[in-house]
């Protein structure tokens, strides 16, 4: 089992950065494709970003694409989801998601394991 973590969520204006992070404990990290979702209120939870086990292979949402950009680093248990040119459209809870083998996914069902969530507001 992986216990996942998310932290780095908060209130930044339009056009801002935030970088989320997500830290896992437990099993070998690097056992698992990762992934990030969001979800607004009122809203179902969407794909966001997933990445392989070795990082090699990465994949982005269409409406994220060219301005976030998933990462980890398996020596520190650790994957991130840099968001630039924030939108006030982005605002939601961002969840980290561990999937155990397997490729990567834009399937929510696919995943294993999932964090709290961490709240991104983007004022306009």
């Amino acid at each position: 089992q992986v216990q996942l973590v998310e932290s780095g969520g908060g209130l930044v204006q339009a056009g801002g950065s935030l970088r989320l992070s997500c830290a896992a404990s437990g099993r070998t990290f690097s056992y698992y494709a990762v992934g990030w979702f969001r979800q607004a209120p009122g809203k179902e939870r969407e794909f966001v970003a997933t990445l392989s086990r070795s990082g090699g292979n990465s994949l982005h949402a269409d409406s994220v694409k060219g301005r976030f950009t998933i990462s980890r680093d398996n020596a520190k248990n650790t994957v991130y989801l840099q968001m630039n040119s924030l939108k006030p459209e982005d605002t939601a809870v961002y969840y980290c998601a561990a999937r155990t083998g397997g490729p990567t996914t834009v399937e929510r069902s696919r995943y294993d394991y999932w964090g709290q969530g961490t709240q991104v507001t983007v004022s306009s």
